[in-house]
């Protein structure tokens, strides 16, 4: 397997901020002066194995299709998302020890006693522990559960009254992968199938893995039904993974795949164009990137648009082509809070029905998770999309 020098470099900065971060929780919580140097030993010595188990899983989790490389690799995400509570609380708790300083001062209140510091230290320490692991379990159970139905009624310029009540299913970010597998398809699979949709439209980020490693995995998604067919675009994980191998064993499910193309839904009487783009990463691997303009090429402007894109970052080439909805993903609505504030400085729109000039976006939080096996703040979702034909004529 060639690595890239890029990959290299990127994999050794991930390295140093891991390292960094495990060395800072323990000489926080756990070579603090309340625990004894035995205590203190056992805390090194279990951070440095919950430190290695991160790129052991990232590794193994994608190349060692297997028991332990999956039970590795799930330890390993879980605990990057307990360390990233760990700093947020360490963060807070910096926050409030300064903030008692200061009025402490201006109290003119004394120094605490040191064994009054080495009480506090370790209540501080004992609940910030406790926290994370409450907050990390809680966010399991919501990333593990089943996804919440959001229906939404989007008003479409141009969509025959004979289509008014058209439903569209969006489902997005699966992660199918070391952790997420063929029974939380199969369960998709059902639900969606019990809303009984139109349409069904696949929003990218459905795999984290080769075809060989998740074919059987991902098999059940053959078993999607609707009207008037099931259709999908690239997330940049399938870039990541291998998108033309990827689309073609879809293909072989029976999906239809869209890459900067549109396809007529409907009959000659009532229909609207269901387009679809490329996820802007394949630019630089397996494809154009997102073309919008190439996907409506030809388009009848008289005609209503939907357009499928994985990253609402699409939003600006859509209100200039005049489509009236897009269904995108990619963000996971934050996946957990509040990481969504770092995920707002890269993406337009987070989750939810936005509008922009006559252009409606919708942004799914997706139905399962990446990294961390955690959801706060952020559930899984199944969008039920229904259009309505708008009172002015097409």
């Amino acid at each position: 397997m060639h690595l890239s020098p890029k990959f290299l470099v990127l994999f050794g900065v991930l390295l140093l901020v891991l390292a960094g971060s495990h060395f800072f929780l323990w000489h926080r919580l756990g070579r603090a002066p309340q625990w004894g140097p035995r205590v203190q030993r056992a805390i090194g010595i279990l951070l440095t194995l919950l430190g290695l188990s991160i790129p052991a899983g990232l590794a193994l989790g994608r190349f060692a299709d297997d028991t332990l490389g999956r039970g590795v690799a799930a330890l390993g995400y879980t605990w990057m998302g307990l360390l990233f509570y760990f700093m947020v609380g360490l963060a807070g708790v910096d926050v409030a020890t300064l903030g008692l300083r200061v009025g402490r001062k201006a109290l003119g209140l004394g120094r605490i006693a040191p064994d009054r510091k080495v009480f506090l230290a370790r209540a501080v320490a004992g609940a910030l522990t406790a926290g994370v692991l409450l907050v990390g379990g809680v966010g399991i159970v919501t990333a593990n559960g089943t996804p919440n139905v959001q229906t939404v009624e989007v008003t479409l310029d141009g969509l025959p009254p004979a289509l008014d009540g058209f439903t569209i299913v969006q489902l997005s970010d699966l992660h199918v992968g070391p952790t997420i597998r063929r029974e939380r398809v199969q369960a998709l699979v059902a639900q969606t199938n019990a809303l009984h949709p139109d349409l069904i439209a696949l929003t990218g980020d459905f795999v984290d893995g080769s075809v060989a490693s998740l074919r059987d995995q991902v098999a059940p998604l053959a078993d999607l039904k609707a009207t008037h067919g099931t259709y999908f675009v690239t997330g940049n994980h399938e870039t990541y993974s291998g998108a033309n191998q990827w689309l073609d064993e879809f293909r072989r499910l029976g999906l239809h795949t869209l890459r900067n193309e549109r396809v007529w839904i409907g009959n000659r009487d009532a229909g609207f164009d269901l387009a679809g783009v490329d996820d802007p990463s394949s630019f630089q691997a397996e494809g154009r990137g997102a073309d919008v303009a190439l996907a409506l090429r030809g388009h009848d402007p008289r005609n209503a648009v939907v357009l499928l894109s994985h990253q609402p970052t699409v939003i600006d080439q859509a209100a200039k082509h005049a489509v009236g909805l897009m269904l995108s993903g990619h963000t996971h609505g934050g996946q957990i809070w509040p990481f969504g504030f770092l995920v707002g400085l890269q993406q337009p729109y987070m989750q939810g029905l936005h509008r922009r000039g006559n252009t409606w976006l919708y942004v799914s939080r997706g139905v399962g998770y990446w990294g961390p096996p955690m959801r706060l703040g952020a559930p899984p979702e199944v969008t039920r999309i229904v259009l309505r034909a708008s009172s002015k004529p097409g």
